[in-house]
């Protein structure tokens, strides 16, 4: 986690109450970044914050309803008021597959919220972060970072969960495509891949022994992951010896890390 000095930068990670969000926003502190939180849920910001008060970096967090441009704008604001700038953006917004229905079978609503949560999230909180990012380059100091956590679904698909897939598998072309586009801004772009995670919200899952025997032999991990495997990987894309790695996915259990 202190493979990189990270002193004086400053990432927002959406979503960084809980989880994998967490796990990221932990790591970025540890290693001296400062950090802004932005979640809706206050109580799960201040807990989140506090147990970061004993690292190097500040945490500031945000009320911030992703899926609102307008949210988004005031939480920007709001933390550039503290820090001054903001170096990276890891937008963890997402939900799962809600539910098995098959595809003919989804409503319009299904579909509008998945797209809203997977999708809108991160493109209002990329295009806040990447704004600020550009304008500063422009003015002689050019660094940047985005980062989407992605998932699995986005490589080899998922049965009945067609509609989050096709999100995912969107998040992914958008960071490759803002790469070739910030790359002059020395801005990069990059997903994080989660396999099969170690928390709270998959525990029901691995105790269910029918899914085990009969689905987890098809999903190609190579071993369970932890929250602080992606913070790791985060505290890495923030360093400048990530500057020549960028479009690319970071896959945790089912295939390459950055390290």
């Amino acid at each position: 986690m202190t493979m990189f000095d990270l002193t004086g930068r400053v990432a927002v990670v959406t979503g960084g109450n809980g989880g994998i969000g967490l796990g990221i926003a932990q790591a970025l502190a540890s290693s001296g970044c400062n950090v802004s939180i932005w979640g809706r849920n206050a109580e799960k910001n201040k807990a989140a914050a506090a147990s970061m008060a004993a690292g190097p970096g500040k945490v500031d967090t945000q009320i911030c309803d992703v899926t609102s441009p307008a949210s988004v704008a005031e939480a920007m604001q709001a933390t550039l008021d503290t820090f001054g700038r903001v170096d990276g953006c890891f937008a963890n917004a997402g939900i799962g597959g809600g539910g098995r229905k098959p595809f003919i079978e989804r409503t319009e609503e299904e579909w509008r919220t998945m797209f809203a949560t997977n999708l809108d999230g991160v493109f209002h909180a990329f295009q806040a972060a990447a704004r600020h990012m550009t304008a500063r380059a422009e003015a002689g100091d050019a660094f940047g970072r985005l980062v989407a956590t992605s998932s699995l679904a986005s490589l080899f698909g998922t049965a009945r969960n067609e509609h989050y897939a096709g999100t995912k598998a969107a998040l992914n072309a958008l960071c490759r495509a803002l790469a070739v586009e910030l790359a002059r801004y020395g801005v990069t772009a990059n997903a994080i891949l989660p396999g099969w995670i170690k928390s709270d919200m998959t525990a029901g899952i691995m105790g269910n022994e029918k899914f085990v025997a009969n689905v987890m032999p098809r999903i190609p991990v190579r071993r369970f992951g932890e929250p602080s495997d992606f913070g790791g990987i985060a505290v890495y894309l923030m360093s400048k010896a990530s500057s020549y790695h960028t479009a690319d996915c970071f896959v945790i259990d089912g295939g390459y890390t950055a390290f």
